[in-house]
């Protein structure tokens, strides 16, 4: 029997987003050292990428509204605390230019934020940053990325291609089975 894990796979809103169902497929590949039961977290702005019928019926989809779903006195569970007790790892892929910012500054204002600021460091923590070559060039976002490293997240670099508004240069999201290598690599790091 292979060794079973928890995995979060978050989206945040950049047109990489168009990826998330062969991520999905990838990490479930029964090729794989490991059998992966995910849950996806999506932002809101993540939405304009695909479409919610994309993902399998087996992989739970949680959004902000989910948040507050199960809720409703003291002791009840808090949806994004259970997700970081749930998860053995969690990747955000894409890292928008905006989810960056959040990360790095602390805010929470969304479920995939609240999860990251309630993330225990002792665990996994991967990002794979995505943005127009233009924001990814800008000095805050090295600033940015250095500090989430600091904490010991993992980047899983961005990549230079022609991108989906035709600029060519850095800032496109790390290939699929690259993503799923770092993935399956911070599991066997771990043993």
């Amino acid at each position: 029997m292979k060794p079973e894990r928890n995995v979060i796979i978050a989206a945040t809103g950049s047109v990489a987003t168009i990826k998330l169902t062969q991520m999905i497929a990838e990490l479930s590949d029964e090729r794989l050292p490991y059998k992966f039961h995910l849950k996806i977290l999506i932002t809101e702005a993540a939405k304009h990428f695909f479409e919610l019928e994309q993902i399998p019926e087996n992989v739970p989809i949680l959004h902000n509204r989910d948040e507050w779903l199960g809720w409703n006195h003291r002791g009840d569970p808090v949806l994004h605390i259970e997700l970081g007790k749930w998860a053995d790892l969690m990747v955000i892929a894409p890292l928008s230019a905006n989810s960056l910012s959040k990360m790095a500054t602390g805010i929470c204002d969304n479920l995939v934020m609240c999860v990251v600021r309630a993330w225990a460091l002792e665990k996994p923590l991967l990002f794979a940053p995505a943005m127009n070559t233009r924001m990814y060039d800008h000095p805050i976002t090295k600033e940015q990325i250095e500090k989430l490293v600091s904490w010991g997240y993992k980047e899983i670099p961005c990549i230079s291609k022609k991108l989906m508004c035709g600029d060519t240069g850095n800032g496109a999201m790390a290939e699929v089975p690259t993503i799923v290598e770092a993935v399956v690599a911070a599991f066997r790091l771990d043993n």
